[in-house]
């Protein structure tokens, strides 16, 4: 702060007697020499010196005036060093990607929020019952997440409108009728990439579980190609696992859709006539409201509420 004022007023350091240890400057006696250097009184001019009579006779011609001096260019001020609680550095490239597309997105598409609460506990008996031999055999946790594709990707075949995609410019919707799913994958907290399933709806559980696990390793290893990223008709970006209750995402374009899935945790839930602890969840859907209305996204995330809750998953996982 004390070198930002001193170059921004332009008074050398030097010169500022300091009142901390040691004889440190504070920003006290920056503000004290800054009001004392405005409160002085200006500079008198020196006086106009006086014309010379020229030396030349009356009837030598005039000479011609001296070539202007070349003057320096002014100094460009030097950059303010930040402080040692500042630090300032470039914007990686896949920060300036995900600005771009971000702001992209919020632009093209009017975003619409909603969701639901989702009672998982029938899934979650099915992982405790299935979790290890599924480590045993695919080397990889059964994690709610495959469920949770499993279903939408049916949901999306129920309702063509979110599984689509909207061009103004033709004035045309287009329903695309296989579902290429894209899912949010954290790369360490320097960025989100969304490597792509193809033809996820042909896929059971089991194989669903793989295709995540495989996109989330070569998306961490830094092994994504351009058609590895490419071509999704519907995105799920999945915070839950950092405990998250509901998060509004931000379109994958030309997506018309996107699904947040959040954190599971225990909670009161009616079973009946009585209480329950039950696992529960909370599925958030943002959406283009240029291609559908509230009542297909509520529609929507019932039909994915309610066969996570009612499908038999152990017959399912095989």
């Amino acid at each position: 702060m004390v070198r930002r004022l001193a170059a921004e007023s332009g008074i050398d350091l030097a010169a500022v007697p300091g009142s901390g240890g040691g004889g440190r400057i504070m920003r006290e006696d920056m503000e004290r020499a800054i009001a004392a250097r405005a409160a002085a009184p200006p500079a008198a001019a020196p006086p106009p010196a006086a014309p010379t009579v020229p030396a030349v006779a009356p009837s030598a011609p005039a000479a011609s005036p001296p070539a202007p001096v070349p003057q320096p260019a002014p100094a460009r001020a030097a950059a303010v060093t930040a402080d040692d609680r500042e630090e300032t550095v470039p914007l990686s490239r896949i920060r300036l990607v995900t600005a771009q597309r971000m702001l992209a997105s919020r632009q093209t598409s009017p975003h619409v929020w909603t969701s639901v609460e989702v009672d998982l506990e029938r899934v979650e008996q099915i992982r405790q019952q299935r979790k290890a031999q599924f480590r045993k055999e695919e080397g990889a946790s059964l994690t709610y997440l495959p469920f949770i594709a499993r279903a939408t990707c049916d949901a999306l075949r129920a309702f063509p409108a979110v599984n689509s995609s909207v061009d103004m410019t033709s004035k045309t919707m287009t329903f695309h009728r296989y579902v290429n799913l894209a899912i949010a994958v954290d790369l360490d907290e320097q960025g989100l990439v969304a490597p792509v399933i193809k033809n996820a709806d042909t896929l059971n559980l089991r194989g669903l579980a793989r295709a995540i696990k495989a996109a989330g390793d070569a998306a961490k290893a830094r092994k994504l190609s351009p058609d590895d990223m490419s071509g999704s008709t519907f995105t799920i970006t999945n915070p839950g696992p950092l405990a998250s209750y509901a998060s509004a995402a931000v379109i994958n374009q030309p997506n018309v859709a996107i699904m947040s899935t959040e954190g599971v945790a225990r909670r009161p839930a009616v079973v009946g006539d009585a209480i329950a602890i039950h696992h529960m969840c909370i599925l958030g859907l943002s959406y283009d409201h240029r291609a559908f209305d509230g009542v297909t996204a509520s529609r929507f995330l019932l039909f994915i509420r309610d066969a996570l809750q009612d499908r038999d998953w152990e017959a399912e996982l095989g």
